[in-house]
């Protein structure tokens, strides 16, 4: 049990030294390496006394070293076994999926890089006028919300970033901006079956189809996401001052066609990875990558003539040396942290606690979505998914919540999409702006989590109200 322990502890501690990146000046990714790593030297070091462990019905704590024996028929687990299970098989294992995301994240930022060293987003940001603080909140808020429906919220949230740095030049204006762009993508990407990882998952899994996830979750969500604005618009005042022209970057080497080809192509690239997905069932981060091929190609092709200097500027391969590795390494260290935490067993631990002790959809479902801010919203609902079977149609009283379209699956989408927006680290949105433009962790603890707190509880409210209203 001590080494159990010790796992949870070191957690907390690394997670702690991560928000508090700015006052000890140590690199957030840096941290979250360490953190990932050591987790796993402990799993390695304490696996007889951690994959030993049982609850009162006898059964492993860790469901996945459970699953394991059974499949292998190993009936008596030696420390061998043991750590073959450990590095052989959840390493691997998790691996595999978490390298998903990287690729995924690292092409999106690539794409987006070239079109913005193209100065293809100066062709959206021009027709933005606005100088108003609220009004320019309100538009950016809105165009997320759907942008994030249609790609995805990591997405969205990519391109964000890169059209609020041609649209305010203060560093800490940017921040509450880009701030609401999170909370505005995961509220979008909540409601679409191609809008979040969560609600993949379910949609993949049969929990919920495309139609009734739009029907029933679009509502609370645009209130998770209008409430925190109706409240900033009584606040917030002033004018946003605009970056002057960045001469350095480009503008005064392409050409308006130039912009727009890459603009195009750029955003065409996005939107062709969901229907990828869809009509080659392969995971979206080969779509990311044909599409970036594509453009890579492009670039060459339309640069070739151009001189060795220019050419290294604009081509993928200078493009590249413009790319935030370190927001790379930051979702690794974090995602292999959770992913320690969830072999060993401890968020099964914690998702039968949940069940057993509060035993109401709605209570398992608001815990589930504060827990998305801390822990990674994914292996959370992985775990909720292996906890409760779909329902056979027809069914009656407790039962009828788990059915197809259930009011369990409809809220558990809702909740883990839209709670992970409480804490800068508790969504992939947030990661990805937090390493981008190395958001502090505390700033955004005291500016914007009571508002996406607020919002989230609102729109639980509504879904809530909405469901009795429909009976």
């Amino acid at each position: 049990m001590t080494e159990f322990i010790t796992m949870l502890v070191v957690f907390i501690i690394g997670y702690a030294l991560i928000a508090l990146e700015h006052p000890i000046k140590v690199d957030k990714a840096a941290t979250a390496l360490l953190l990932g790593m050591v987790l796993w030297i402990i799993y390695v070091f304490g696996r007889v006394d951690i994959l030993s462990l049982v609850n009162d019905s006898g059964q492993y704590l860790s469901q996945w070293w459970a699953e394991y024996l059974h499949e292998n028929q190993i009936s008596n687990p030696t420390a061998g076994d043991m750590l073959g299970f450990i590095t052989h098989h959840e390493v691997m294992h998790h691996l595999a999926e978490i390298s998903t995301i990287l690729f995924f994240l690292l092409g999106a930022m690539t794409i987006v890089e070239t079109v913005d060293q193209h100065q293809g987003f100066k062709i959206i940001t021009d027709k933005i006028k606005t100088l108003s603080k609220i009004k320019l909140l309100w538009i950016l808020s809105f165009l997320t919300f759907f942008m994030s429906a249609t790609l995805d919220n990591l997405t969205t949230t990519i391109v964000m970033v890169a059209l609020l740095r041609k649209l305010i030049a203060d560093q800490k204006s940017r921040w509450f901006f880009l701030s609401m762009v999170v909370l505005a993508a995961n509220a979008g990407g909540a409601w679409s079956p191609i809008g979040d990882v969560t609600t993949i998952m379910l949609w993949i899994g049969g929990q919920v189809t495309t139609a009734n996830i739009i029907s029933y979750v679009i509502f609370p969500s645009l209130v998770t996401m209008v409430i925190p604005l109706i409240l900033l618009s009584f606040t917030m005042k002033g004018e946003v001052e605009r970056p002057s022209a960045d001469i350095a970057n480009g503008e005064n080497l392409t050409t308006p066609s130039e912009r727009w080809i890459f603009l195009v192509l750029g955003v065409a690239g996005l939107l062709f990875v969901p229907i990828f997905k869809t009509y080659t069932h392969l995971p979206p981060f080969m779509g990311m990558l044909l599409s970036l091929g594509v453009i890579w190609v492009v670039t060459e092709l339309i640069h070739q003539k151009k001189c060795e200097e220019d050419r290294k500027k604009f081509t993928i391969v200078g493009v590249l040396r413009k790319v935030d590795v370190p927001t790379v390494f930051f979702f690794m260290g974090i995602l292999m942290a959770v992913a320690s935490l969830q072999s060993a067993g401890h968020l099964g631990v914690l998702a039968k606690y949940l069940d057993e002790n509060l035993g109401n959809i709605y209570a398992i479902n608001l815990i589930i979505g504060i827990l998305s801010a801390i822990v990674d919203n994914v292996p959370l609902v992985a775990g909720a998914m292996g906890m409760y079977e779909i329902a056979e149609p027809g069914a009656v009283g407790y039962a009828a919540n788990f059915v197809v379209d259930g009011r369990f699956w409809q809220f558990l989408a809702y909740c883990a999409g839209t709670g992970g927006s409480i804490l800068i680290i508790g969504s992939a949105a947030g990661v990805a702006a937090m390493g981008m433009e190395k958001i502090d962790f505390i700033w955004y603890a005291k500016k914007i989590s009571w508002l996406a707190l607020v919002g989230y509880l609102a729109g639980a409210g509504a879904y809530y109200l909405q469901m009795q209203i429909i009976g």
